[in-house]
């Protein structure tokens, strides 16, 4: 690249850095500072999917490769719910050796729960009246849920799960756990799932002890481009806004 001749530069001299360049090397400053500080092997936010791209499990971020994943570390988002997750913890009263997470490092405890069954449940199928994307809407009744306790989400891969043997690769599994009740499995399509906030959500009702729970997957082009600069979900439907 001729770094010389760019516009506003001296002669002799390196020239003006352009925006994507400066962005660039930023990413780049990050990523190196990340793996100085961060072993992704005991992060317990650190996931890698069924399609090889990376997660984030305490911001529900999606990131193509470990350099992205560890410059989003490194941001103002995960920070800041590194820091939420902490005053929770502290709130709850639980100490580092009960199972509390501290920064990168975790240990797990497991409960000696009595399970009372699954819960009661209804799917409902989507579809976006703009982008036509297709979906699924879970509702799951908790009405015995432990007080204080909010369900939880997890999506597992075909060659994670144990119950259908061999595994197909054409699946995944949305899991919901909730005590004192058994986790629930919903066997689903390996399709992509579009991870904004208006796409997928969950909400728990308080009062009728009902937990909702909304996915979207990703149109068929968008998963096609998904790894292509310039071609992906986002640009793809904010062009045709």
């Amino acid at each position: 690249m001729d770094y010389q001749n760019r516009a506003g530069s001296k002669f002799g001299g390196g020239g003006v850095a352009s925006q994507s360049s400066t962005n660039a090397d930023r990413r780049e400053r990050l990523r190196k500072l990340a793996l100085e500080t961060i072993d992704l092997d005991k992060d317990p936010y650190f996931f890698k999917n069924h399609v090889g791209s990376f997660e984030c499990r305490l911001c529900l971020t999606v990131h193509q490769n470990d350099g992205s994943y560890l410059a989003h570390t490194q941001g103002r988002k995960h920070q800041t719910n590194l820091a939420r997750r902490a005053a929770k913890d502290a709130q709850l009263g639980r100490r580092k050796d009960e199972g509390a997470y501290t920064g990168a490092n975790a240990i797990v405890v497991r409960k000696n729960t009595v399970k009372i069954g699954r819960p009661g449940y209804k799917i409902t199928k989507t579809r976006d009246p703009v982008t036509r994307q297709q979906g699924l809407l879970f509702q799951l009744q908790y009405p015995e849920i432990t007080p204080n306790t909010l369900p939880r989400v997890r999506f597992m891969s075909a060659y994670e799960q144990k119950v259908d043997d061999p595994p197909d690769k054409s699946y995944q599994y949305l899991l919901v756990a909730a005590e004192p009740y058994e986790t629930c499995g919903f066997k689903l399509q390996a399709r992509e799932v579009d991870r904004r906030e208006d796409k997928y959500w969950t909400w728990f009702d308080g009062d009728s002890k009902e937990f909702w729970v909304q996915i979207t997957f990703k149109t068929e082009r968008e998963e096609r481009y998904s790894g292509v600069p310039g071609l992906g979900a986002a640009s793809g439907l904010q062009g045709g806004r």
